[in-house]
């Protein structure tokens, strides 16, 4: 009597309303597991329509050309002879529902519909999905007649329901469901069950793939049974990076793990175990075995089928696996690199430019595409035909081989330092440097005189002419020299740099064109996309500026976003290829957390891979490319003081540093985002927590201090976050405004009230200390 199972799961690269692509992969996942033996093949998340469609899935025809992939997929002979479950959405009496939908040769054997359904964070299912409520409990659904016509089936079992083959029992949970404090699988494996599958929707986070294999093995730890994870890969077409990491359990351990970080758009695990040792291992756990005799049972779908042979005494056994994990550094240089490969491939763009500066965060973004090349390369190497023709696509070029990745790198990144009178030397040496050893197509040039032309537009205007700090002017007239507010006037006070924070400025993550002129200018291009990034009928820097404008010091900042756009779209012209740009951006977490940027310029790129990735995190990453990858010129951008280079020079060296513009240190604001964010404190609950953490370094008042800056700027710069430019998320505390931070952009930004909490307890600890002097005195 056979008891040996083959089961498979999947990792697939759909993508949101790609049915035709969808539909391949799908099938391609099924041939595959098929040629591996397997009976069983779990799919992942809303696979057929792919999982991030939002708004779509209110339209009829998601959900009518979902029906047409299922029917395509049920009419398929290379769906013949396994079980295949796969996710869309269903309506069923006017509601729709994320369901599971598992069939075996041409007829349907059930609909599993979710029961807990993701909404918080970046996930918004209960915006278009209803939970299934009711548990242990189904009801007929009527197919449509398209599907009738190829079952034969008029109605088939909808609901919570499990599955019973002639050898063993499948359940699903789908998900949310495994993180749930009470997940379907504790219910169902104490009613016998022993297969649960899993289809996921789960995107990449910093460290995350730890609690996801936790929650696994213990559900098996605890309860017994094989379990498989299936999940979405790939960008999906926002700012999600889904990243695999399909795995299969039993009994504790795992004994298949796929990649995290891949470029294949399928893949397929597949594990050979044994029913009898998921049977042994429940037998002598006698509290399970007490709670399952007194379990409510499932309703069963009977299936005649096994997903065993007759005869497997001979056939070998998966062995069990250690899982491997990446360091937090490893994962950003596979993720965002993956994401990027993902959204140039599909936005049929010709490569990427970024504005380089020489800081760190300019200088990990050009790396993370180097990361890129060099998995493509590998990726080739390893006999992948989709990314080979993919890449043959994107240079336009039938015959050619990537190689090496940084001649490929010289291909599709084309970096620019963009100099003015506040660059120094050393950061264009730097940019310069990197561009070399990565490859790039490097660029230098001078944004002076686009600068001096925008200014004398104002002169003109209104016979004044703004000058620095250091050359007498006011702090408006600095900050708007900084950010060449001129260029793009915004309303009122949409850049004020109030609460000391000058570093409006791009900060010196994006790719804070510091690099050239502003070496910290502008850096990631700003508009709404490639060819959108003009500011009136022509461009501003052919206008001259008049012989008797002198300027101390160029303004600059939004002045590169312009000329950023401008060399993405004819760069490739001028040098006689096809194609157009997508423009890199480079501003880190805790520089958008604090609004250490400017809008419409560093802010404004088509997308941002660094967006997500604090600046701590960043320089672990740059170390780790340093020795990887052998480019020794990020040593020295690694031990240089951070700055945006928008005011003048003293004495020929950089006057500013980012950290002092914000009054606020890299390794202070990623402590204040998690607690704003993810411990979810406003002002004076953050202050009581860091009066305890930060007790031994910082009194009360300095404490008290720190948060009342922290808010300030945060609130005045809350604006920012509207318009940042579409980037990878990597972490939880991320400000990004699009759906993940849903917080008001108009602030009261004395905070009176709370500020004033926060001083009624600072006024009583200091009373109590100087009672407590007294009394020793």
């Amino acid at each position: 009597m056979g008891r040996k199972v083959t089961v498979a799961t999947c990792a697939l690269n759909q993508w949101a309303l790609d049915f035709e692509g969808n539909l391949q992969r799908i099938l391609k996942s099924i041939e595959i597991a098929k040629h591996k033996g397997a009976r069983y093949r779990l799919g992942p998340e809303l696979e057929i329509c792919g999982y991030g469609c939002w708004d779509h899935y209110y339209e009829s025809d998601t959900l009518l050309h979902s029906l047409q992939v299922l029917a395509a997929l049920l009419e398929s002979p290379v769906t013949q002879d396994i079980i295949c479950d796969v996710g869309m959405p269903i309506m069923h009496r006017n509601v729709r529902y994320n369901c599971r939908v598992i069939f075996l040769n041409r007829k349907i054997l059930l609909i599993r519909p979710k029961m807990a359904l993701a909404n918080e964070g970046n996930y918004r299912e209960l915006r278009w999905f209803t939970p299934w409520s009711r548990s242990r409990q189904t009801e007929e659904y009527f197919l449509p007649r398209m599907i009738q016509d190829l079952t034969k089936q008029e109605t088939v079992p909808f609901g919570d329901t499990v599955l019973s083959t002639r050898d063993t029992c499948i359940g699903s949970e789908v998900c949310e469901e495994l993180w749930t404090p009470h997940s379907p699988h504790v219910d169902m494996g104490l009613d016998g069950v022993e297969i649960f599958t899993n289809a996921s929707g789960s995107h990449h986070v910093l460290r995350k793939a730890h609690a996801r294999v936790d929650l696994v093995t213990m559900a098996t730890t605890k309860n017994g049974g094989i379990y498989l994870l299936a999940n979405q890969k790939g960008c999906d077409g926002d700012r999600l990076y889904y990243d695999g990491c399909a795995l299969i359990a039993m009994n504790g351990s795992i004994f298949a793990q796929g990649s995290q970080f891949s470029l294949d758009d399928v893949e397929v695990l597949t594990a050979t175990l044994d029913l009898e040792d998921v049977r042994s291992y429940r037998a002598e756990i006698s509290s399970r075995n007490l709670a399952a005799s007194r379990v409510s049972p499932y309703p069963r779908v009977k299936v005649d089928f096994a997903l065993s042979c007759h005869e497997d005494l001979l056939e070998p056994l998966s062995e069990p696996v250690e899982w491997k994990y990446h360091s937090p550094a490893e994962e950003i240089s596979l993720g965002p690199a993956c994401w990027l490969w993902d959204f140039l491939r599909r936005s049929q763009q010709a490569g990427f430019f970024l504005p380089l500066s020489g800081g760190v965060d300019s200088g990990a973004t050009a790396c993370l595409v180097y990361s890129m090349c060099h998995q493509v390369c590998e990726a080739v190497k390893h006999g992948s035909q989709e990314v080979l023709a993919d890449v043959r696509t994107i240079v336009n070029q039938t015959s050619y081989t990537p190689q090496d990745p940084r001649e490929l790198c010289g291909r599709i990144l084309t970096t620019c330092y963009m100099a003015s009178e506040n660059s120094s030397r050393e950061t264009c040496n730097r940019a310069r440097d990197l561009a070399q050893q990565i490859g790039s197509h490097h660029i230098g040039l001078n944004i002076d005189p686009a600068v001096k032309a925008a200014l004398g537009i104002f002169s003109l205007v209104t016979g004044k002419s703004p000058a620095f700090a250091a050359h007498g002017g006011s702090s408006r007239e600095s900050l708007a020299l900084q950010n060449v507010q001129v260029i793009l006037p915004s309303s009122a006070g949409s850049d004020r740099r109030d609460h000391g924070l000058p570093r409006w400025l791009c900060s010196p993550v994006s790719p804070r064109p510091r690099a050239l002129v502003l070496p910290s200018l502008w850096l990631s291009a700003g508009a709404h996309g490639v060819g959108e990034g003009t500011t009136g009928s022509r461009p501003l820097w052919t206008l001259e500026a008049p012989a008797s404008l002198k300027l101390s010091c160029p303004p600059e900042a939004r002045v590169r976003m312009v000329i950023a756009y401008l060399f993405a779209q004819l760069s490739l012209w001028s040098r006689g290829a096809p194609g157009r740009l997508l423009v890199l951006g480079s501003a880190n977490v805790d520089e958008s957390l604090l609004g250490y940027l400017t809008k419409y310029d560093c802010s404004s790129a088509d997308i941002n891979p660094i967006g997500g990735i604090s600046k701590t995190d960043l320089r672990a990453f740059v170390q780790l490319c340093m020795e990887r990858f052998q480019l020794p010129a990020l040593q020295s951008i690694l031990v240089a003081p951070a700055t945006a280079e928008l005011e003048p020079l003293a004495h020929g060296r950089v006057s500013q540093t980012d950290e002092e513009d914000m009054g606020v240190t890299y390794a202070e604001l990623s402590v204040y985002g998690r607690l704003r964010k993810i411990a979810k404190m406003g002002p004076y609950s953050m202050f009581c927590k860091l009066l305890y953490v930060w007790k031994d370094v910082c009194t009360p008042r300095q404490v008290a201090d720190k948060v009342k800056r922290f808010f300030s700027k945060y609130s005045t710069n809350r604006h920012k976050m509207t318009t940042l430019t579409p980037a990878y998320h990597a972490e939880s505390y991320s400000p990004d405004d699009n759906r993940f931070d849903l917080r008001p952009f108009l602030y009261n930004t004395r905070w009176p009230w709370q500020f004033r909490c926060i001083e009624t307890q600072v006024l009583q600890l200091e009373r109590r200390q100087h009672q407590d002097l007294d009394g020793v005195d």
